[in-house]
């Protein structure tokens, strides 16, 4: 079978994401779901921590919403939260990850086995790295189009 990927076009520049189905096939199903439909598409980064991680995907660019979509039962899993690890933002509920997503900037293994990883960023984590910073951003970055690919 094929890698999939998740391309999000910043307006930093564009970022490879590998998806990772053996991890968290529920959780992959609805970020390609939710890609396909467009609803991440201008959809900013609304909390991005210096030296931890970008989080976005809240349609309100608040980090209070999510899609219309039933939330997720979690998927928790070993892969170490790292670098370029791809994982579900949630409430304190654990079954309550829904469209919100983090990308971590540096080592972040005190969230392992609590935060469901979904994917790898393979090329363009440096346009993560330039994300504007703040909890919210005085001018957010956006995902300016997110798209499914295989290869």
């Amino acid at each position: 079978m094929a890698d999939e990927y998740l391309t999000l076009a910043l307006d930093t520049g564009d970022v490879k994401i590998r998806l990772r189905p053996d991890l968290a096939p529920g959780h992959v199903e609805r970020i390609k779901e939710l890609a396909s439909e467009g609803f991440y598409d201008g959809v900013t980064f609304h909390r991005v921590i210096p030296g931890f991680m970008a989080q976005g995907g809240c349609p309100n660019g608040s980090g209070t919403g999510g899609s219309k979509k039933p939330d997720l039962k979690a998927e928790f899993n070993a892969e170490p939260h790292v670098r370029g690890v791809c994982s579900m933002a949630r409430t304190s509920a654990p079954n309550s990850a829904n469209s919100q997503f983090f990308i971590v900037f540096d080592d972040a293994r005190f969230l392992d086995k609590q935060y469901t990883v979904w994917g790898q960023v393979v090329e363009g984590i440096e346009n993560v790295d330039a994300l504007p910073k703040g909890e919210p951003p005085a001018k957010p970055g956006k995902i300016v189009k997110a798209t499914v690919s295989a290869e």
